[in-house]
């Protein structure tokens, strides 16, 4: 049976942005809002949090994860940035962007892409997201809570902790935050190559 923990979208009580993170770092595979829409979220190197992701949304193995980072700083610990690209992706961070890029070593092989050995990241603006990201010290492995045969994301808590109350441990809400998933622009290529028109605006990137 998944916690469910009510949070304030501008103000999230610091305890209660503890515990999940505390839960997190446990293994714990939790339902989280965003700039965007609600994601499913578990710690970066958690081989079952993986795999419960890929169950619960019948992914298979060239699904891009994103890594979910509080900063730029955290960004580029995970993926190969040019200066051209450097420039681009910083003056639309924080937003409602997923970039596509070359992973490093420190992401875990069976997040990367299995040709491409590419890795999304992003960095959202939204108040509960980055105070979780800021208590973690990390990014949270992440892909949209959208399921299988739907064709938009949950978008209420109350719903996603009573459809995914069996197989989830944590829904965080605060709020609806929409179902319009991120703008997903591969940069993996050398060009911007816009693969999913989303929240983020593409006019900079066209």
């Amino acid at each position: 049976m998944a916690k469910y923990f009510d949070v304030h979208p501008e103000n999230p009580q610091r305890r209660t942005i503890s515990t999940v993170a505390d839960s997190i770092r446990s293994g714990a595979l939790v339902a989280y809002p965003t700039d965007s829409c609600f994601a499913l979220g578990c710690q970066l190197g958690s081989r079952d949090g993986i795999n419960r992701i890929r169950s619960i949304r019948n992914l298979d193995d060239r699904h891009h994860f994103t890594l979910v980072c509080q900063n730029f700083a955290q960004l580029g610990q995970f993926v190969h940035i040019d200066n051209d690209v450097f420039r681009a992706i910083k003056a639309a961070t924080p937003g409602s962007y997923t970039f596509i890029l070359p992973a490093t070593k420190e992401v875990p092989r069976q997040l990367l892409h299995p040709k491409k050995k590419t890795v999304g990241v992003r960095i959202p603006d939204h108040a509960v997201t980055q105070a979780l990201l800021a208590e973690l010290g990390e990014p949270v492995l992440s892909s949209t809570l959208l399921l299988p045969d739907e064709e938009e994301p949950l978008t209420q808590g109350w719903e996603i902790k009573e459809r995914l109350d069996h197989v989830l441990d944590a829904v965080v809400d605060s709020g609806d935050c929409g179902t319009e998933p991120t703008t997903v622009i591969d940069f993996s290529g050398g060009g911007a190559e816009i693969v999913r028109r989303g929240a983020g605006d593409t006019s900079r990137f066209e």
